[in-house]
């Protein structure tokens, strides 16, 4: 299968987009995304996975703080690559020692030099990645076996992204199979899952493998807002339309035209918006607020609920011609506790993220600490890992291990399965009393740990369902 590469040019000029997309397009195993600023090229970091920056030197002004600087801390496994302008090549260089960048050419830069140089600055990035992973496997292979380390997170990688989106599992990895599919569409696409499972990131995700990347995408959180509101923001408005409409305001759906909008929180607008966004989606008219003039915009609309809107919809609360207009594709996202084998992945990753950012050097995380970080259930799903990692990497010592004392007290109170057998002392006069309270035991603690999930409790434990409704009344078991 072959790789492909995402690459981030940052340039204001048209000949620049034209020379690199030209040099890079007759090879299919290069993506590439347009910025036409710095503040664009920060944000689009932050929501895909970047092989590559070209950057043209004419955008920077501020040799100390600018895009670069930041993403050699932020980002150090994303290659710099910068282009200089013939009059000014002092500017050039300046940039370049500050920024750390692989190298520097001055314009015009020939297509051949463009996919060289590119392809150079990818490999020296990726020996690099592999240095640093073995620096940090080194270490812990001459610490005590109290540290983690599994072969998935060794030199040849093991967990799977999907821009942001990092997974091992097996439910993860059909979603994102399912997503890319809808990516290569012009459907409609309708996310449902938890808060916290990254339903955002996943739409943004979609959008920057679509045909629609290089067009912009706007997010609207629909939810507490007025129906004015909400009109005023997605259709726009005129001079006038309300009290305190001092000028005409574009909407996002025209603003975003050729592009995409991510409507967050879907289920909570009102019946009769919803005929608005119908209307929308069959037609794609746009009316703003006090003005009776009708325009068009070629929008891709992505939407994302937290609550399934089937059942709304079965309820009488969602109309249900939106709710298969939106529909398209329908993605569901698991909450992070259906699939407890993405925590240590999801661990590393933010780990190198937030590293990165605070510019601590952490080598790695304790066993009892990623134990505990397992066997909890995290209502908050991904973003509270996320919150809880970025708060333990802020507080380890440079240069040392996440261990369990940096825990938060949420998670250091989650009982493990090592806890559970040191904990226990078998009951009873007889042998057959010992087995039997050891054995009430076990099935008590799975069914904790899976919060009274039968199903997945029966699973753990190798049993039916019927089989473990037995023991559950055998032993007279209750959740607490």
């Amino acid at each position: 299968m072959h790789t492909e590469h995402t690459v981030l040019l940052i340039s204001a000029d048209g000949r620049v987009h034209d020379e690199v997309a030209k040099a890079l397009e007759v090879d299919p195993g290069y993506r590439l995304i347009l910025c036409q600023s710095e503040a664009a090229a920060a944000a689009r970091l932050n929501e895909i996975e970047a092989h590559l920056i070209i950057c043209d030197a004419d955008l920077i002004t501020d040799l100390a703080a600018n895009v670069l600087v930041d993403a050699r801390i932020s980002h150090p496994q994303v290659a710099r690559v910068l282009l200089g302008s013939a009059e000014s090549p002092e500017h050039c260089a300046q940039v370049a020692r500050r920024a750390a960048t692989y190298l520097y050419v001055l314009k015009p830069v020939p297509p051949d030099l463009i996919r060289l140089l590119a392809k150079r600055a990818l490999e020296l990035s990726e020996l690099s990645r592999r240095h640093r992973v073995l620096s940090r496997e080194l270490k812990i292979s001459m610490d005590d076996d109290i540290f983690v380390e599994s072969e998935e997170f060794s030199v040849k990688g093991g967990w799977s992204q999907f821009e942001k989106l990092v997974y091992v599992s097996a439910k993860m990895a059909e979603l994102c199979a399912q997503a890319k599919q809808a990516a290569q569409t012009e459907l409609p696409v309708l996310i449902q899952g938890e808060t916290g499972t990254g339903k955002e990131l996943l739409a943004r995700a979609i959008h920057f493998n679509s045909k629609r990347m290089n067009s912009p995408m706007h997010v609207q959180n629909c939810g507490g807002m007025s129906d004015d509101t909400l009109h005023s923001e997605l259709f726009g408005h005129v001079r006038g339309a309300f009290t305190g409409a001092i000028s005409d305001r574009l909407g996002l759906f025209r603003a975003a035209d050729g592009g995409t909008v991510f409507l967050d929180e879907i289920s909570e607008i009102s019946p009769s918006f919803q005929v608005s966004l119908l209307r929308f989606l069959q037609e794609g008219e746009v009316k703003p607020l006090g003005s009776d003039r009708l325009s068009h915009a070629d929008v891709r609309v992505i939407a994302a609920s937290n609550r399934p809107l089937y059942e709304l919809v079965e309820r009488g609360e969602f109309r249900r011609d939106l709710y298969y207009r939106l529909k398209g594709f329908e993605l569901d996202i698991p909450a992070l506790r259906e699939r407890p084998e993405d925590v240590p992945a999801l661990t590393q990753f933010f780990i190198e993220k937030y590293a990165g950012v605070v510019g601590r050097r952490v080598v790695g995380i304790t066993k009892d600490a990623l134990e505990k970080l397992e066997a909890y259930a995290y209502p908050g799903n991904v973003r509270e890992l996320e919150t809880e990692i970025r708060r333990m990497v802020a507080i380890a010592e440079q240069g040392g291990y996440i261990a369990a004392r940096h825990l938060s007290p949420a998670f250091e109170r989650v009982r493990t399965r090592k806890d559970d057998r040191l904990g226990f002392v078998a009951e009873g006069d007889s042998l057959k009393a010992m087995v039997e309270s050891l054995e009430k035991h076990v099935v008590a603690s799975s069914l904790q740990r899976n919060h009274w999930n039968q199903s997945k409790a029966a699973d753990e434990l190798g049993l039916s369902r019927v089989g473990l409704a037995n023991k559950i009344k055998r032993y007279g078991l209750q959740d607490a």
